[in-house]
């Protein structure tokens, strides 16, 4: 087609377009969230800003995770925070013992965060719902004062989790674990947990989604555990553990 031809459609159609007080442009197509796969590496921001500096100095209450971060993965309930300081369990399965954080890494005293849908909470540690439907997240920081135990103690950390990856069929399960990586030294592990009707083989099924997990975060000196118990799949629990680890 010649150029002057295909000047003259164009022409024609901005001027129908004035005549009916309408341009339609072609609509931009929407840019899918990719779901985390087992041991991939989260791609970083494109939005130009520069990577996040990894964390040093102490643990405070800033460094935790916000509610807010759950009402964007779709919580539509109101979720209400809780802090203490101490020590206490980092995770409650039975597969990893049920050991608290100090008997794991005889380390400092941690900030501990509880998100539940209630205020309802037990008496002994406010940050844990007294109904477990109530329990939105649990999460668990502390600063291990130097970049190099941090990492040694994620590492520790996961390694407890990792047992839970195998239960015999019919017990709920972890599925595989996934790697987040906001920027260099900034990284967070998590596996998501699978209910005992999916468990046919003693492992996590293929091709299904898993409701919430628990998630090991390592940035900079500090390191913490959260666990999410809201029934969140792939992408939302990605999208919190992301959050976590950057804030962390």
């Amino acid at each position: 087609m010649r150029a002057r031809t295909i000047v003259a459609i164009l022409a024609a159609a901005v001027g129908l377009g004035l005549l009916t007080g309408r341009f339609v442009l072609p609509a931009r197509s929407a840019t899918a969230t990719p779901a985390a796969t087992p041991g991939a590496a989260a791609s970083s921001p494109r939005d130009g800003s520069p990577p996040p500096k990894p964390a040093a100095g102490p643990m405070t209450e800033r460094h935790l995770l916000a509610a807010a971060a759950f009402r964007k993965a779709g919580i539509t309930r109101r979720v209400y925070v809780r802090d203490r300081v101490g020590d206490g369990r980092y995770a409650n399965a039975v597969c990893a013992g049920e050991k608290t954080l100090n008997e794991t890494l005889g380390g400092p005293d941690a900030h501990f965060r509880g998100f539940a849908t209630s205020r309802d909470t037990d008496p002994d540690d406010p940050t844990l719902a007294v109904h477990i439907e109530d329990q939105v997240a649990h999460e668990v920081a502390a600063d291990a004062r130097s970049p190099a135990l941090a990492q040694n103690f994620a590492e520790r950390l996961l390694l407890e989790e990792v047992p839970c990856q195998e239960e015999p069929a019919g017990h709920w399960v972890y599925g595989p674990t996934h790697t987040i990586t906001v920027a260099p030294g900034i990284t967070a592990s998590w596996m998501g947990t699978y209910d005992g009707d999916l468990n046919t083989t003693g492992t996590a099924p293929r091709g299904k989604e898993p409701c919430g997990g628990i998630a090991v975060l390592r940035n900079g000196s500090h390191f913490g555990v959260l666990e999410v118990d809201a029934c969140l799949g792939t992408a939302a629990t990605t999208r919190i553990v992301r959050a976590a680890v950057t804030q962390l």
